[in-house]
C-alpha cells in the first residue's frame, strides 16, 4: 500500500505543515528544530515503512511514527506553557495527534492480522 493512500499519512503531513508554518518566524532555533523534526518524522516514517517488503519492517516504522507523535505531543504542551504555541491551536494539535496515534495502532493491527 502506498503512503499517499493512507489517511493517517495525509493527516500527519497536514499537521507537519501547520507546525512548520507556526514556527516559521521563531528565533528559538533549538526548540523550532526539535518540534519541526518530530512533526516531519511522523509522516516520513509512515512513508518509509509502507515501502518495506516485510510486515515486520512495516510495523517497526509504524512504531517509530508513534514515538514521534508522542514526542510531538510533549513538545506541543511545553510550547503552550512557554507561550510559543497558542493554547487553542496546541489543544487542536494534541487532539489530532491522539487521533493519529489511534490510526497508527489500527494500521499496525492490520499488519499483525495479516502475518497470522
Amino acid at each position: 500500500m502506498k503512503c499517499e493512500n493512507l489517511d493517517v499519512w495525509k493527516r500527519s503531513c497536514r499537521l507537519s505543515v501547520e507546525v512548520y508554518r507556526n514556527f516559521a518566524d521563531c528565533r528559538d532555533f533549538g526548540f523550532k528544530d526539535q518540534i519541526t523534526r518530530s512533526s516531519l518524522s511522523i509522516g516520513s516514517n509512515i512513508a518509509e515503512g509502507m515501502e518495506k517488503e516485510s510486515d515486520k519492517e512495516k510495523m517497526r516504522f509504524i512504531e517509530i511514527a508513534k514515538g514521534s507523535a508522542a514526542e510531538l505531543i510533549t513538545q506541543v504542551y511545553i510550547g503552550i506553557e512557554i507561550e510559543y504555541i497558542n493554547k487553542k491551536d496546541g489543544l487542536i494539535w494534541t487532539k489530532e495527534l491522539n487521533e493519529i496515534l489511534k490510526m497508527l495502532t489500527g494500521l499496525k493491527k492490520n499488519y499483525i492480522g495479516e502475518t497470522k
